[in-house]
């Protein structure tokens, strides 16, 4: 399909151009509030921008609009991977925005993942209503928590107690929490294998972002000698007439078993001269959560977080496995890559699936928005026909697909990008 702007032939898309790069990164930073951004962040960035995926839209000599693509491998249930491309970094000038800048980048984007024979398109949305006119779908969630560690006890499982903490450097420990990280990527779907240079960002420390928090810190968990988990954080000092009420802040973090996750968090609960623990992104069925006194002092608030786009709707339900036998024909409704529309019938089973185009009698019908959000098994068919985006044409079709295309754990993304 073409690329053409439909409301305003004046602005050109196209690749930006080395000595353009800091025009388009300024234009985006802009179009976020232009805060400024130290140099050490643009050029973490900068570094990883796969700038022949990049877009710029172009009215003369000013950049009006930008759009990346990162080249992922995302986990799908079953431990697979498939190639998925990152969307990122898109925005719009406020002086041109209604003028199809937007439509048309995410058109020609989703052109060029389909030449790149990736079969999916994933990104998290600034503003979670601007995508799903492009058939991107909310496929996992993730918790925000505000613990009262005054208040709230853990119950660790037996084994907790061998796991031996220390401090380390962040920069020191980096590879080992990195080949942590990369163990733990096939175990839950939505996790992403992050290319080579992704890890440095994991370090970035601007001081403008603490938030009156303590540089970057970093404590690892040993077992026997072998590394076994790590967490990166920091602590936000505060006093009253009472006393000390810090705030430990939990950036990230990784446990390769139950008592290693125990471990860590029990100590980020039992740092002096804190009462709260805050940590955002986390997945909504953590282990931690099943461990604590009162869960609701833990101030959970569910958000949103990676939006799923088909764009080879056969090839991407080929690439996961299904936790039920399913066989079951999708009528998909697609207006914006028509490619995908039609019938289609996938059989599949824990072992693998096969779906192709079919001229049977639909059992399932959808758009493709609603295949994306319940691609990675974190939300149910039924759920969606329960608000009217899928409709059962086959008795028992509903069930056997909700069933099969749920997943053992939740779907988690383990970062922004």
């Amino acid at each position: 399909m073409g690329t053409d702007l439909a409301q305003d032939r004046a602005v050109e898309l196209r690749e930006p151009r080395r000595d353009e790069l800091d025009e388009w990164y300024d234009s985006l930073l802009r179009a976020f509030g232009g805060m400024p951004e130290s140099a050490e962040e643009r050029d973490a960035w900068l570094a990883v921008l796969e700038t022949e995926r990049a877009i710029g839209a172009f009215d003369g000599d000013a950049c009006v609009g930008t759009a990346g693509a990162y080249s992922f491998r995302l986990t799908v249930p079953g431990g697979g991977t498939v190639r998925a491309a990152g969307v990122t970094m898109v925005s719009v000038a406020a002086t041109h925005r209604r003028r199809g800048v937007l439509t048309s980048m995410m058109r020609r984007q989703l052109d060029a993942v389909r030449s790149w024979g990736w079969p999916l398109a994933v990104l998290t949305a600034s503003e979670p209503d601007i995508y799903g006119r492009f058939g991107y779908g909310a496929a996992t969630f993730h918790v925000n928590t505000e613990v009262d560690t005054a208040r709230v006890r853990l119950s660790v499982p037996p084994g907790t107690d061998d796991v031996r903490l220390r401090y380390a450097a962040p920069a020191d420990v980096l590879d080992a929490c990195e080949e942590l990280y990369t163990r733990r990527v096939p175990e839950r779907p939505g996790m992403l294998a992050r290319l080579p240079g992704w890890e440095r960002l994991q370090l970035l420390d601007p001081e403008a972002g603490r938030d009156g928090a303590s540089p970057l810190q970093c404590v690892v968990a040993e077992r026997a000698g072998e590394f076994v988990g790590y967490a990166r954080f920091r602590v936000k000092p505060e006093w009253e007439t009472a006393g000390p009420k810090g705030t430990v802040v939990l950036e990230d973090m990784e446990a390769a078993d139950p008592a290693a996750h125990a471990a860590v968090w029990r100590f980020l609960f039992d740092i002096d001269l804190t009462s709260t623990l805050t940590a955002r992104g986390r997945p909504v069925d953590e282990p931690w959560l099943r461990m604590v006194s009162d869960v609701r002092r833990c101030r959970l608030t569910l958000r949103d977080s990676l939006y799923v786009r088909l764009v080879d709707v056969g090839a991407a339900l080929e690439t996961r496995t299904y936790q039920a036998p399913v066989d079951v024909v999708f009528e998909v409704e697609d207006a914006f890559c028509p490619w995908n529309a039609g019938r289609w019938r996938l059989t599949g089973d824990t072992k693998g699936a096969v779906c192709s185009r079919t001229g049977d009698a639909a059992d399932l019908a959808l758009t493709v928005r609603e295949l994306g959000a319940a691609y990675l098994g974190g939300v149910s068919l039924a759920s969606l026909a329960g608000a009217g985006r899928v409709r059962e044409l086959r008795s028992g079709a509903l069930a056997e697909a909700s069933v099969g295309f749920g997943a053992a754990v939740a779907p988690w993304l383990p970062h922004g990008f």
